[in-house]
């Protein structure tokens, strides 16, 4: 057994982790998490409470339904990122975009919290590109390995007549 096949005495957490990764590396998972972690303090803090001693500080304010909007927009958008990369770019600009608008709607984008994780994933989500695969040479055949017969001529001095087939001109002209 090679060092790489899972084997009868493989841990299954070993092997979840090593699916996990190769699930990871076929999508902007990066851009997904930061987008999704920046979609829940613009939903929560407009909703969020401060308590200071016996005094409760309320953070709700009258554009609590558009935070929550566009926090579970950017939560929406992360999961996108994750699960239909084929649409990165078009969730990478509309989740740029809405962090912009959180920015005087949802109590400057989470405390900027917000804001930042959710430019800095679209950013990511719109920088991504997929891997190329990695290009490998076809295994040769055994008609492949022969060489190629020579060329036929009707006298047995073996010369190229390419001229005489070419109707007297040269290959080049």
């Amino acid at each position: 057994m090679s060092a790489d096949a899972p084997g009868q005495n493989d841990h299954f957490v070993k092997v979840y982790r090593r699916k996990f990764r190769a699930w990871r590396g076929t999508r902007p998972f990066w851009a997904g998490l930061f987008t999704i972690l920046g979609g829940i303090p613009i939903a929560y803090l407009p909703y969020g409470d401060i308590k200071l001693g016996n005094v409760t500080l309320a953070m709700a304010t009258t554009a609590g339904a558009g935070s929550l909007i566009i926090g579970v927009l950017l939560v929406t958008l992360g999961l996108t990122m994750w699960f239909h990369h084929i649409v990165r770019v078009f969730a990478g600009v509309a989740a740029i975009l809405l962090a912009l608008i959180s920015i005087p709607v949802s109590n400057l984008g989470g405390f900027l919290i917000g804001f930042l994780l959710a430019m800095i994933g679209g950013a990511l989500s719109i920088s991504w590109a997929p891997a190329t695969p990695t290009a490998q040479e076809p295994a040769k055949t055994d008609a492949q390995t022969e060489p190629d017969p020579a060329p036929h001529t009707d006298d047995d001095s073996g010369a190229d007549h390419t001229l005489e087939t070419n109707g007297g001109r040269h290959s080049a002209g």
